[in-house]
């Protein structure tokens, strides 16, 4: 049986082409094979969400996917969150205003699963966000700014849409 195989993957807009071992998490090919350490590993066991990328449009917990899971597929992670022009979306915005952000390690996952909310909830209630959101553990407790966060990043992009 193979123990590497051939990959081929965009992440971020950028094609990556890699022999990696059958046994590499995805986690683990973001962070050791592309450098992209944003990805943050907390519990490997797909349950604190830290470790969440979108994979063709889908939150996914990378710690829980294999690399080769991956080929052939379209990852963004947290520093591909950024337009072209290195600004800021409304999310990372709303994060970032309402104090969302405290020691950090969340952030990347929250930040993923809440654009996937608004992505298919674009007027979420504060009872949908959080059910959303429950798969995320912050362990500081920031739960409430986080929800803040998300409302204004609705409200921001409702407004948008209307002008």
């Amino acid at each position: 049986m193979a123990r590497e195989k051939a990959i081929e993957v965009t992440v971020n807009g950028i094609t990556h082409r890699k022999t990696v071992s059958v046994r590499t998490s995805l986690a683990d090919f973001l962070r050791d094979h592309l450098y992209l350490t944003g990805t943050h590993i907390g519990c490997e066991h797909g349950v604190c969400g830290a470790c969440t990328v979108s994979v063709n449009g889908k939150a996914v917990r990378s710690c829980l996917m294999l690399a080769v899971q991956a080929d052939a597929k379209q990852i963004t992670t947290i520093e591909g969150l950024r337009d072209e022009n290195g600004e800021w979306n409304e999310m990372q915005k709303a994060f970032f205003e309402n104090f969302a952000l405290q020691c950090g390690y969340c952030t990347p996952g929250f930040l993923t699963s809440a654009i996937e909310l608004l992505r298919e909830n674009p007027d979420p209630s504060e009872a949908e966000i959080r059910e959303y959101l429950s798969g995320n553990i912050c362990r500081c407790s920031g739960y409430q700014a986080i929800i803040d966060a998300v409302q204004a990043a609705a409200a921001a992009t409702r407004a948008q849409r209307q002008a």
